[in-house]
């Protein structure tokens, strides 16, 4: 298989020798006429975003509290449970992921939502608020070591956040949100915003752009499936690449990737054994992280049960990256 990245092609273009070309600048491919009888077309491919090779940005590495993220660094994770359900609870969550990324000697950033706004009905748990859900994530910096994110849906949440956290984040449902990640920005803190299921990937491109008018240009970009049909989701894994051309790292988020919004009529839904596949794939593909939310026990869980790990299971899942991650640099 050849694979172009032309500004324009020109098929069967006759040479008086009897044979049609395939041009493309300096690059020149032959094949005998009796075998390329189609018409001249003209294809005009400069409106494609993302051409690969020397001419888009390398991805820049991103400080985040004592750990960093980017291209030739080890492999990010963000993990933890989707929503502070109580203090103690998180606390243990946050202890058995610190153990876990001490064993494997990789950098972790635990991750809990203080808020889940955007539930499918409004008579689900949403978390304990933002005082009270920062009070549990500074205990668990203080206890763990490890740097802490959460995300943020209105503007005045931003600054008291970043106060606390590391790493903010945007929802993807949000991630168009102009004053939202401008304000997120303006904390000087790194940002993480996760690519909305509606947005294709280098329409990412703005993010940026939102990000660097404010002068914040540490920002991770998150990839979480996009919307197939109602109640779908895929991974498109050409997303990865195509956004890290933006020059930032990009995560990929293994468990809302799953999700299958509104499957179970007031919540949503997921394929949990799904999960392995997609971050063994994104590995694959060079993703500079992995975010995975887990819980002790998913199927109790307050929120997006279906689609977290089991905190039991997510070591051997890690183990297995790790060992992708290592076969890749050969």
């Amino acid at each position: 298989m050849i694979v172009l990245y032309p500004s324009q092609l020109l098929i069967n273009d006759p040479s008086a020798d009897g044979e049609n070309r395939l041009t493309s600048g300096s690059l020149q491919f032959t094949v005998p006429r009796k075998r390329c009888n189609i018409p001249t077309v003209r294809f005009n491919l400069s409106t494609i975003p993302c051409h690969g090779g020397s001419t888009m940005p390398t991805a820049s590495s991103v400080p985040i509290g004592k750990v960093q993220c980017g291209p030739g660094l080890p492999l990010l994770w963000i993990a933890g449970p989707c929503v502070i359900e109580s203090h103690d609870l998180t606390l243990s969550i946050a202890d058995s992921l610190c153990r876990l990324a001490g064993r494997l000697e990789v950098p972790l950033i635990f991750k809990a939502s203080f808020d889940k706004a955007n539930r499918t009905s409004g008579k689900s748990f949403r978390g304990p608020g933002l005082d009270e859900g920062l009070k549990t994530l500074e205990a668990v910096k203080r206890k763990t070591g490890l740097p802490v994110t959460t995300d943020v849906h209105e503007i005045p949440q931003a600054a008291p956040v970043a106060e606390v956290c590391d790493l903010v984040q945007i929802p993807a449902f949000l991630a168009r949100q102009t004053d939202l990640v401008q304000a997120a920005g303006r904390t000087g803190k790194a940002v993480n915003v996760k690519k909305g299921q509606f947005m294709a990937p280098w329409d990412m491109k703005h993010v940026v752009s939102k990000m660097a008018e404010v002068g914040n240009r540490r920002l991770l970009l998150t990839e979480r499936g996009a919307s197939f049909g109602y109640g779908q989701l895929v991974s498109d894994m050409r997303s990865i690449p195509w956004m890290q051309d933006l020059g930032c790292p990009v995560i990929f988020d293994a468990t809302h990737s799953v999700q299958m919004p509104g499957g179970l009529g007031d919540r949503s839904g997921g394929e949990r054994r799904m999960i392995p596949y997609l971050a063994r794939a994104a590995v694959a593909c060079g993703c500079d992280g992995v975010f995975l939310e887990t819980h002790p026990e998913p199927d109790k869980a307050l929120s997006d049960g279906p689609n977290m790990i089991p905190l039991s299971q997510l070591g051997e899942l890690m183990e297995c990256c790790l060992r992708l991650r290592q076969a890749l640099k050969g």
